[in-house]
């Protein structure tokens, strides 16, 4: 509670009186630079997906597949590599399948390909495709991942040129965010009704790169699915933005020789131990709206002394039914299941069998160059180590727990953690340094005299020095200055039921008395920071400041509050701690 200063007062006893609306109207003309909501320019599902990821993770790159972070996902068979090109061997050069061995030296030239060691798991898309590529770009704790993926119709690659590595061409264009010490993470999708992207150009970030980057916002619509109809989710949903997947890291999942170093992409893609308890968040109100029920279902769960869950924690969706299962190249099942159990066992073990046919014998064979299954006990996706599988009864377990009937043994819990109020549980950043003091004004609206309040704070909660998700809401109560002027009681304060107030409505605007005569304004943003601006980085706390027109004789009673846009289905969530501040603004003798 901060006490106000009683001296510095000028008489207003001369004030004509002036209606409430007359008030309302000088706040808000007084504080409207900065009274603001995040992600509110416009409705547009793409463009508030961009503002709200901005808002979230700083500033979003293009999303570009063949810059200096990017790699291209290579294709092996039988133990090789395998390329599209020219075969000179042949009358004209048609275009073949070479295959390549560690060392580099030709093995074979194949008219066609129809397996392959590490078939991908995606789902939807061609199991033995080669050349696609990913891009990724870091900075500090946030991490953006683009996946430039070529796939065809029937799911088969061609000796087309299509396939080759220079060829621009590709089908799939996706995108996915994530700070590793939040656990927030957003996906995006480039829309359905386009079957061919093209690589040679980048790729503009949702909602563009600014709110005031008109042509970018306008070229972002086009690109992306407004729809959010890919359930990414489900297979991204082991607290981390990569897929423990031979297809896709190559570099965690070998061979049992020393092939996995040829034919590796290194340390690309970071590793992350995915313990029950780290954070998970989706950011996204339009992908939450579409995929939510599914989300709240989800559950993550790790079994204690059991050998997979040293490095990982599993869920309830895909990570622990397909996933695991294909890993262990174990089918699902549990003890007596329910109807809606057998449906999904049985459709879960359909999605699998066209990926293992289209594995290669080679790879599922014994001895060296086996690579089922892909993670075993002990030593994970080092393959190396010639590690003993896992047994019958540790997958039985496992699959119990992944299809929701596995009992306390599994230690659910639910995979989506909540909002952090500000200044609450992992977010330890709070407003400080709260000052309130008298000034004059010109006459402003018929008022000569206010209260400046100020603070300072730093959104620092990820270390993203752009973050832009909170706002503060300030509740100013009137009160005849008492003659004793005893200080008040906290119960004298704007309570946080009025800060909440259920009749308070955006369609009000950012300012209103409620009822009770607490004049309400809401979603201040920093000083200085004009509505719909992008926020430059925070060198340190950032100053905050309102304006409130004083009358002699009364005692100015105010709570401030911090919230936070979740963009996701919770909207906002308030902090907890009492910022209370008052002023006692006297009349002249």
């Amino acid at each position: 509670m901060l006490a106000g200063v009683q001296s510095g007062a000028t008489s207003l006893s001369s004030l004509p009186q002036l209606d409430e609306g007359h008030l309302v109207d000088a706040v808000r003309r007084l504080n409207e630079e900065i009274l603001w909501a995040p992600a509110g320019l416009n409705a547009d599902p793409i463009n508030r997906f961009g503002d709200e990821a901005r808002s979230v993770f700083g500033p979003i790159p293009d999303g570009d597949c063949t810059g200096p972070e990017s790699k291209r996902l290579g294709l092996e068979v039988d133990g090789n590599s395998v390329e599209l090109e020219p075969n000179p061997f042949e009358p004209g050069s048609p275009l073949e399948f070479s295959h390549r061995d560690a060392d580099g030296r030709l093995v074979k030239w194949t008219k066609e390909i129809t397996k392959c060691d590490k078939p991908s798991l995606a789902g939807g898309v061609t199991f033995c495709g080669l050349n696609s590529r990913i891009s990724r770009v870091q900075r500090n704790h946030v991490e953006w991942l683009f996946l430039c993926r070529k796939s065809s119709g029937d799911l088969k690659v061609h000796a087309d040129p299509y396939w080759t590595e220079s060829d621009p061409r590709f089908s799939r264009y996706s995108a996915i965010g994530f700070n590793s010490v939040t656990g927030e993470i957003a996906f995006l999708d480039g829309r359905k009704d386009r079957a061919v992207f093209d690589w040679s150009n980048s790729f503009p970030p949702p909602g563009g790169q600014s709110y005031g980057d008109t042509i970018g916002r306008r070229d972002a619509e086009a690109l992306y699915d407004k729809t959010f109809a890919v359930d990414c989710v489900s297979c991204h949903d082991n607290k981390k933005p990569t897929v423990i997947d031979p297809h896709i890291q190559q570099a965690r999942v070998g061979y049992f020789d020393s092939r996995a170093r040829s034919f590796s992409l290194g340390n690309f893609l970071t590793a992350r131990i995915a313990r029950v308890d780290l954070p998970f968040r989706v950011i996204g109100s339009g992908y939450v709206s579409t995929h939510g029920v599914s989300m709240a279902r989800a559950k993550a769960f790790a079994i204690k002394g059991h050998p997979c869950f040293a490095c990982h924690s599993l869920t309830t969706m895909e990570s622990g039914k397909r996933f695991a299962a294909d890993a262990v190249a174990m089918p699902a099942g549990v003890k007596d299941p329910t109807l809606g159990q057998s449906v999904g066992i049985v459709q879960e073990n359909a999605a699998l069998q066209p990926v293992q046919d289209h594995r290669t014998d080679w790879a599922s064979t014994s001895g060296d160059g086996r690579i089922m299954p892909w993670m075993v006990p002990d030593h994970g996706g080092n393959l190396s180590k010639g590690s003993s599988r896992l047994t019958a009864a540790e997958w039985d377990q496992l699959s119990e727990c992944a299809w929701e009937n596995g009992g306390k043994t599994c230690n659910y819990r639910p995979l989506f953690t909540g909002c952090p109020a500000p200044g609450a549980g992992a977010d330890t950043f709070v407003p400080f340094d709260f000052s309130i003091a008298p000034m004059t004004m010109a006459n402003t609206d018929g008022f000569q005299s206010a209260l400046h309040l100020t603070w300072r704070y730093l959104n620092g909660y990820g270390d993203v020095p752009e973050r832009d998700d909170v706002r503060f809401d300030i509740a100013v109560r009137e009160k005849e200055i008492p003659v004793a002027q005893a200080p008040p009681a906290t119960t004298d304060y704007p309570s946080m039921a009025d800060v909440k107030a259920t009749e308070a409505s955006p369609s009000l605007g950012s300012v209103f008395k409620l009822r009770n005569d607490t004049l309400l304004l809401l979603n201040a943003s920093y000083s200085g920071h004009r509505k719909w601006s992008d926020t430059p980085p925070a060198k340190g706390p950032r100053s905050y400041s309102i304006t409130i027109p004083a009358v002699c004789g009364k005692r100015y009673l105010i709570r401030v509050v911090p919230k936070r846009f979740c963009f996701d289905n919770t909207g906002v969530v308030y902090g907890h701690a009492d910022h209370l501040v008052d002023y006692d603004f006297p009349c002249a003798r």
